[in-house]
């Protein structure tokens, strides 16, 4: 097995001449991509995806979804994915870094979206075929723009992008795919200890290590994390703890007592206890089930 390859945007913009931003037709994207689509693999930028026709499936982080006509995906930087589907298979895919957005809109953070907000949001939004229809023309008319060179070119594509993404907003709150609804007193101070926990998580598993990089008391940080998530501080933690694990056992080579190490725990007996109170499986059952 090998690690979990990153891909970047310039590896799809064959021209280079845009290393931010990349829209084609998901068949043309799949003829020429497939053999690295079909396998895990994660982006170091956005992700949008529609699908128009066909059928298969798409599993993000160990949880699959269903692919068909009016499927949207909406996927952050960093997560593990890979693609089913059948030969008939047709929609967009568009990729963006998170710098091209907000280059352009500096007091709208694109984790703003219901869908990027947090990473208990899922990634995931079915369409009816009005909806469909009405996402299709966003697609269209940005794919049509990248591909002609006129003036001001990505600065319309990033107004379109704009669009499609408060109009997906507004058909992901309505459909109740949102799962976390932050009060906005708090909005700032969950995005911040989630990426602290995407930074430290290996080395810090203390909720109290948290609260004090976030200059808030424990108690005040897991009012605010119970309030907007419904869980707690260390839920979090070890949520994110576990989701690695799953990823290294499943693509990394390495043996599991230094994958445990690698998270951080030098016992791997401990580990392993963990891991199955949090999952229902042992590793090596985890490992067996998943292939």
């Amino acid at each position: 097995m090998k690690n979990i390859q990153v891909l970047h945007i310039g590896e799809f913009e064959q021209e280079k001449s845009y290393p931010y931003f990349y829209i084609d037709t998901f068949r043309r994207h799949s003829d020429n991509f497939h053999k690295t689509i079909t396998i895990p693999h994660k982006h170091n930028f956005f992700v949008v995806v529609l699908f128009t026709q066909g059928r298969g499936t798409h599993e993000i982080d160990f949880n699959s979804y269903e692919i068909k006509p009016g499927s949207v995906f909406l996927m952050y930087p960093g997560q593990v994915h890979h693609w089913q589907f059948t030969e008939d298979t047709d929609g967009y895919v568009l990729f963006h870094t998170q710098e091209f957005y907000e280059m352009h809109y500096i007091n709208r953070p694109v984790n703003n979206f219901p869908f990027y907000f947090s990473t208990q949001n899922p990634p995931y939004l079915l369409l009816n075929t009005a909806e469909t229809s009405e996402m299709t023309r966003y697609f269209e008319e940005i794919l049509s723009e990248y591909r002609e060179e006129n003036l001001r070119k990505m600065q319309r594509i990033v107004s379109l992008l704009d669009l499609l993404y408060i109009d997906l907003s507004r058909l992901y709150l309505q459909s109740g795919a949102e799962k976390t609804a932050v009060p906005v007193a708090y909005t700032r101070k969950i995005r911040q200890l989630e990426k602290l926990i995407e930074r430290h998580y290996t080395t810090e598993k203390l909720a109290s290590a948290y609260a004090e990089m976030m200059h808030v008391s424990p108690k005040h940080l897991n009012r605010m994390v119970k309030t907007s998530l419904q869980k707690t501080t260390s839920d979090l933690i070890i949520e994110r703890v576990m989701l690695e694990a799953k990823r290294l056992l499943v693509h990394s080579p390495n043996a599991f007592s230094d994958i445990a190490r690698q998270l951080g725990y030098e016992d791997y007996a401990y580990f392993s206890r963990l891991f199955k109170q949090k999952t229902g499986l042992t590793p090596s059952e985890f490992v067996k089930k998943y292939k």
